[in-house]
């Protein structure tokens, strides 16, 4: 893929999120039919919602949310989407929605849970069992979180995709665990072929770890070191294998571990701070463990990351340096408590 040096804006940057490589377009033939992603309203469904409508233009791609956000669905309409209003919460408009071949689930929630974490439960497990059962016949891509997983040392690998899901404290990480064994129940109750996808912060210039650790490196802001490490993924890397997955769909779903390489959070620092010409502010001592994932079998099936880590920092630095387009949306990457 060419990739540019900067992103000149938005709609640049969303472009290039949208590219879908030769492999999804060679892929997606052993995935026939249309596609429909439900909850595409949210950071990355736009653009995985636009990579499927350029990979496969002869198909039907629909994309479910409630639209809230102004502009959203005009804009998504433009670029040939179907958009579907409706809320997941309800029966009613589950059983009013087309049954495609092919469902990609991003519906979820996070940030908010702590002080409501009743719609928390709700959107990520009642949601899942009502897709789950509404879309039997489909195969479901399903996004989960690396966040199912204990912590595991920082001198190892990450954890496998065959350690059980067995979530720190935190009502979000607990209802993950849930939102898979509800699409792990339908699944094996109805033989629907999936695929749970635990991703591990997936980057776009307006937000995401390195985001975050360049917009504290710019202002001097100290940069906690307690969680030191991560995984990251360019989201047009994740969006692209998400779709790919469609094609390794196992019966009943299993899980896959989408990531990058594990990071120090102390090197990325130190590097987005030679770049932006400022010497980060540093706090505290990693702890020996953090929330990480091995990714190997992702990069069995997909090959590595079509972007490097030393890509994600230039254009990140870049982009925080010029001032570019946030969407204010910390990743509390660093939070080691579960509670957001």
């Amino acid at each position: 893929m060419n990739l540019p040096a900067r992103f000149d804006d938005v709609a640049h940057l969303e472009e290039v999120m949208s590219r879908p490589s030769e492999d999804l377009v060679t892929e997606l033939e052993r995935a026939p039919g249309d596609i429909m992603v439900l909850g595409v309203g949210g950071k990355m469904g736009p653009t995985l919602a636009r990579m499927a409508q350029r990979a496969a233009p002869g198909r039907r791609v629909i994309g479910v949310a409630r639209f809230s956000q102004p502009g959203l669905r005009g804009e998504l309409e433009q670029h040939g989407i179907e958009c579907i209003e409706a809320d997941l919460l309800s029966r009613d408009a589950l059983e009013r929605l087309p049954e495609p071949a092919n469902i990609v689930f991003m519906a979820g929630r996070k940030f908010g849970s702590t002080g409501s974490e009743w719609l928390t439960w709700a959107m990520n497990a009642y949601v899942p069992a009502l897709v789950a059962e509404r879309f039997a016949q489909s195969r479901i891509v399903a996004f989960s979180t690396a966040c199912v997983y204990p912590f595991v040392g920082t001198a190892g690998n990450g954890a496998t995709e065959d350690m059980p899901p067995t979530a720190p404290s935190g009502e979000y990480a607990n209802s993950c665990v849930a939102r898979e064994r509800m699409f792990q129940h339908f699944s094996h109750e109805y033989a629907t072929p999936g695929r749970l996808l635990r991703l591990s912060y997936a980057i776009d210039m307006r937000y995401g770890v390195l985001h975050d650790v360049a917009h504290k490196v710019l202002h001097g802001e100290p940069i906690d070191l307690a969680m030191g490490h991560a995984n990251v993924i360019w989201q047009g890397d994740a969006n692209d294998w998400a779709l790919r997955s469609l094609a390794h769909c196992d019966t009943p779903t299993s899980p896959l571990n989408l990531s990058g390489p594990k990071i120090s959070i102390r090197d990325v620092a130190t590097r987005l701070g030679e770049r932006l010409g400022r010497p980060p502010v540093l706090q505290g001592q990693e702890a020996a463990t953090a929330w990480l994932v091995d990714c190997s079998e992702a990069f069995r099936l997909f090959g590595p990351p079509q972007v490097s880590l030393d890509r994600m920092l230039d254009w990140t630095a870049d982009w925080v340096q010029r001032g570019g387009a946030s969407l204010g949306k910390p990743t509390h990457y660093e939070a080691r408590d579960g509670k957001y």
